[in-house]
């Protein structure tokens, strides 16, 4: 759960969207501007789980996609 918050308190720092997530075939999105994160950033939240949605904007994690 820590690392899921500290991500979330990240991807905050880049937008406030009404919908910023959803969950699909095991995946969990979130809805943000890749290229406008950090490279700081994108590293923290590569250690924490999440990585750059090939598909679309934004980031994927499967490590929260389901239990």
């Amino acid at each position: 759960m820590d690392d899921l918050i500290e991500a979330l308190k990240i991807f905050r720092k880049y937008g406030n969207p009404s919908y910023p997530t959803h969950c699909e075939h095991d995946v969990m999105y979130i809805v943000t501007e890749y290229d406008k994160v950090s490279d700081e950033d994108i590293s923290k939240l590569e250690d924490l789980g999440f990585d750059k949605n090939e598909d679309d904007i934004g980031f994927k994690s499967f490590k929260f996609g389901s239990a």
